[in-house]
């Protein structure tokens, strides 16, 4: 009898112990992850590539750290009301992916809460960090600066259709970068000596209005500026640009995959990569004060062959050879 009241009494420690230990673990941190943009797929390159980053610091989504997502899908007036329900939440950290106007939504919200951005323009322009050394508050991140390439990639489009007159060139009202962009393509077009049509574009409606206007002007070829909602929209964009015969240049990659004639700009997958790893590293306890913001250092230039054998566009042999990509 002793020695079954014995096992009956260790059983109910057995199975009471493990119970007790799992009440005593803290909870795992929340990472509020806020995108300007739409939420693409599971094989998206920023998420896959933030997730790469927590990963190499050691954490990893359901294991070790809880992901709260929230996406503006383009209505950058939403952000506000989501940053809120991070800090209503206490989430540990803030990542402010994609575009300036993410991370200054969420700035309020780095009196209380370390917050991680990642975008294209310069953070200290913007009063995001007092400089890209010496963050100083607490906001850090990764800046790729590819807002400020619009002259650049009006080159390169120049260069792959030289015989082009006239330019049409997409920007987002809406993206806090609009002024600059505006500015940057106004001297690309002195410099080139061509006529620029700039059209304004925040949603659906307005870029297929805008389509239609850019052939109503008979513009030869089309800039679309860096903007989170246009990548979000970039199966849309490409599509119209096939639609209507026009050879386009964007900001990313995955435009030129998507079927658009070319890119420039920085590789999404890295850039959010970093992101993450710095996440990870405020996760741990380091002060955005003391981490320096990290800039993108290689640019990519994509040529989708294919498409412009489609546009009847011959590519010089030259220019494929400088490019870092060529799609056949």
């Amino acid at each position: 009898m002793r020695r079954r009241n014995f096992i009956k009494l260790m059983g109910g420690v057995a199975v009471a112990w493990p119970l007790a230990v799992r009440a005593q673990q803290p909870a795992m941190p929340v990472i509020g992850f806020l995108s300007s943009g739409s939420a693409g797929s599971s094989n998206d390159g920023r998420i896959v590539g933030f997730s790469r980053g927590l990963n190499e610091s050691g954490f990893m989504e359901g294991r070790n750290v809880t992901i709260q997502y929230h996406f503006a899908e383009g209505h950058y007036d939403r952000m506000p009301a989501m940053v809120a329900d991070f800090v209503s939440r206490k989430v540990a950290v803030v990542a402010a992916m994609g575009g300036v106007n993410t991370a200054l939504a969420a700035k309020p919200a780095s009196a209380t809460i370390p917050v991680v951005f990642a975008n294209g323009s310069d953070p200290v322009q913007f009063g995001l960090v007092e400089s890209l050394n010496r963050p100083g508050g607490n906001m850090t991140g990764v800046s790729f600066f590819t807002a400020t390439l619009e002259a650049k990639r009006l080159g390169l489009l120049f260069e792959l259709v030289p015989t082009a007159r006239i330019f049409g060139v997409l920007v987002n009202p809406t993206n806090d970068n609009a002024e600059t962009q505006l500015k940057d393509i106004a001297q690309g077009g002195l410099t080139l000596s061509r006529p620029m049509t700039v059209l304004k574009a925040s949603d659906e409606r307005e870029i297929e209005a805008a389509f239609e206007t850019f052939a109503q002007q008979q513009a030869n070829v089309l800039l679309v500026a860096a903007d989170p909602y246009f990548y979000s929209q970039r199966e849309t964009i490409v599509a119209l640009a096939a639609r209507y015969h026009l050879p386009a240049i964007y900001e990313w990659r995955e435009f030129a995959q998507a079927g658009g004639l070319a890119s420039y700009g920085t590789n999404n997958l890295d850039d959010y990569r970093l992101a993450g790893i710095y996440v990870g590293r405020v996760l741990k306890g380091e002060k955005p004060a003391d981490l320096p913001v990290m800039r993108a250092t290689k640019f990519e230039f994509v040529i989708n062959l294919k498409t412009a054998k489609a546009l009847g566009i011959d590519v010089a042999p030259m220019l494929s050879a400088r490019a870092d990509e060529v799609i056949e």
